[in-house]
């Protein structure tokens, strides 16, 4: 009787060994949250080291985008605070509407948007401009995860079934071109291809479905000068240095600069008007040459405790019968996962250069807003498996008083 604790209202007997388990899973489940905090707040750090250069010279202000992004910081964790109190069956029920609310403002942008370097992706507010993409790709994964739950066996066993989400998608992906955001367009395509795979479709109708996507891809690409210059650039950056592979050598030149410790937060020489883009797309080569390789293998540790994260909150809830959560951990998981891959692998030469920043780390209002409302929503995945597993083990015990 020593081992055991007074028995409590709900006549459930707790050991101490079940309560050090219980003080175990709660510092568990705030995990995922310290790792979201500590990667944005060290994203803060280092937009205001790669910006400082550029925000001195065309604004006057060495923190100008640093104190901005804080500010997007802050909007997002009290949006991200107040979503995580709705229920996930409100999300299910209302996926449709969030889809066609996506195509509508889509479709917004190209009529009022504002157009920056050739590109039509913003809707000016006046204060702040707001990149619609990143919200489409957040209420694509809600709609599907939902969809995927009310047409599952359709979608396993019918040509139907597996189209129709897929047409829904095809209008966001051909209105995102007209902007054009080639790299939105890819990471909404491969994390639904992912969500549908996932969910049982058969493997001759995936296989054709990538197939159709690689040869799209490849047209895509030929009838597009810019893009073909890209790839160009991408396959032999050193062959035109100056001009269409600049971007790329000097990212390169960063990345080689940091070796195993870097040169030191504030000391990269590539940030100082050399490397464009440098506290947006390309924030991972200024963190590589200030941090080096032990810098960046720390920030990549902690991307892949989110994938872990999502893709085990995913399996929990479908243990547990909960398939719009599963599905919805694991659209988030993969979408993270996958932005981050491409954009680490644009930074390295590795893959092509597209505009896709870094999740939590990179500079943009709109993209660090979403990302707070999508891990308050994997936050929200994770109260409701816990508080069904305490459900059934207080079922559990209380069958067994």
């Amino acid at each position: 009787m020593s081992g055991l604790v007074s028995k409590v209202a709900t006549g459930k007997i707790i050991s101490r060994e079940d309560r050090a388990n219980q003080s175990r899973s709660e510092l568990s489940d705030q995990a995922l949250l310290i790792v979201f905090i500590v990667l944005s707040l060290f994203g803060v750090v280092m937009i205001a080291s790669a910006s400082m250069a550029f925000a001195e010279q065309n604004y006057s202000s060495p923190f100008y985008f640093a104190f901005r992004q804080l500010f997007f910081l802050a909007i997002g964790l009290i949006a991200g605070t107040l979503l995580f109190q709705i229920p996930l069956s409100a999300w299910e029920k209302y996926g449709p509407y969030l889809i066609i609310i996506s195509l509508f403002f889509l479709l917004l942008v190209l009529i009022v948007g504002k157009e920056v370097n050739g590109s039509k992706r913003w809707i000016d507010l006046g204060l702040f401009t707001v990149q619609v993409s990143e919200t489409v790709k957040l209420f694509i994964i809600v709609y599907l995860a939902g969809y995927l739950v009310r047409r599952g066996e359709l979608v396993q066993n019918t040509i139907g079934g597996f189209l129709r989400p897929l047409f829904l998608i095809l209008i966001a992906s051909v209105l995102l071109l007209l902007e054009p955001d080639f790299g939105a367009v890819v990471v909404i395509v491969l994390t639904a291809c992912a969500m549908l795979f996932i969910a049982g479709v058969k493997l001759k109708q995936f296989m054709a479905l990538l197939v159709s996507l690689a040869v799209t891809g490849a047209i895509l690409i030929a009838v597009s000068p810019y893009r073909a210059r890209r790839l160009a650039s991408f396959l032999d950056p050193f062959d035109d240095p100056f001009a269409s592979g600049f971007q790329l050598t000097q990212s390169l030149i960063a990345i080689g600069s940091g070796s195993l410790t870097g040169a030191g937060l504030g000391n990269s020489v590539q940030k100082l008007l050399y490397l464009p883009e440098a506290h947006t797309d390309f924030l991972f080569a200024v963190m590589c040459e200030e941090f080096g390789f032990i810098g960046v293998l720390c920030v990549i540790s902690m991307y892949g405790f989110i994938l872990w994260k999502s893709f085990n909150l995913a399996k929990i809830a479908d243990q547990q019968g909960n398939r719009f959560a599963g599905y919805l951990s694991l659209g988030i998981g993969v979408w993270i996962g996958l932005q981050s891959f491409i954009n680490i692998g644009v930074n390295m030469g590795v893959l092509p250069t597209k505009g896709i920043t870094l999740p939590m780390m990179s500079y943009g209002g709109s993209s660090a807003i979403v990302f707070a409302v999508s891990f308050a929503l994997l936050l929200r995945i994770e109260f409701e498996t816990r508080q069904f597993a305490n459900r059934t083990l207080r079922t559990t015990a209380g069958g067994a008083a």
